[in-house]
């Protein structure tokens, strides 16, 4: 890869619990590895109840070469949390943590949201970890939530990606989400049968994606519900878009 882009990948882990019903979390890294990314942010990175311990070990994720980045509570305490809410993110050792939050977020369900701003081979980059909530509604006051956030601090290239959890047309959150646009996606939901695009990425001007593919490399079908997608990109002014389906 150039070292005038980066690849950024998201990934819903299903808590490691595969489409067998076997939690695996050698398979869910095993499917990690193959994306072949810089970055990559998880969602349902934790179990689900208190005190929400890690469903990918700490170790396991450090012997490959990972650096978990310590948005959450947790630190690294032996099965402490990921991150927040199961947001969490992991970074190849190139890339420099300039500053990390995490963020409530509204809504029936217990929401948040992970910032991280990174020095990187495109230059300094904010990335947004989310997992938005089951309801429109809410999925809308949550990106609201996301957008405040961001307003308040100095402005960096920024990407926002995740679970959004929209089955129909993103227009409504990009509408929120003023200075960021969102890219077409590839259906990554359900794994076996991939037809909706629940996992995305939103970009703000100054960042242009160069390629984008949802990853079907073994084990992916059977990891997780749902698909991880990656993404090159670099800074704007950069070649024509292009769409993967990955295999290796």
């Amino acid at each position: 890869m150039s070292a005038s882009q980066i690849r950024i990948a998201s990934y819903n882990l299903q808590k490691c619990v595969g489409l067998d019903l076997r939690r695996r979390p050698d398979r869910s890294l095993k499917v990690i590895e193959g994306l072949r990314a810089d970055l990559v942010v998880l969602q349902e990175a934790d179990k689900r109840l208190p005190p929400r311990p890690a469903a990918l070990p700490h170790g396991m994720i450090e012997d490959d070469g990972w650096q978990i980045v310590p948005v959450g509570t947790g630190g690294h305490r032996p099965g402490a949390s990921l991150g927040w809410h199961g947001n969490a993110m992991l970074i190849r050792p190139h890339l420099r943590v300039l500053a990390t939050a995490h963020l409530d977020l509204p809504g029936l369900e217990p929401r948040g949201a992970i910032r991280v701003d990174l020095e990187t081979g495109i230059g300094p980059l904010r990335v947004i970890g989310l997992h938005l909530g089951l309801i429109r509604r809410y999925r809308l006051l949550q990106m609201a939530a996301v957008m405040r956030c961001l307003r308040e601090l100095p402005h960096l290239p920024t990407v926002i990606a995740g679970d959004f959890n929209e089955w129909k047309s993103v227009m409504p959150l990009d509408t929120i989400a003023q200075g960021l646009r969102f890219m077409p996606g590839l259906p990554s939901f359900p794994a076996a049968r991939p037809v909706a695009k629940l996992d995305r990425f939103a970009l703000s001007e100054d960042l242009q994606m160069l390629e984008q593919g949802a990853y079907i490399g073994h084990p992916a079908r059977v990891a997780s519900d749902h698909l991880p997608v990656w993404a090159d990109l670099g800074r704007s002014g950069a070649d024509n878009l292009r769409f993967v389906t990955q295999e290796t």
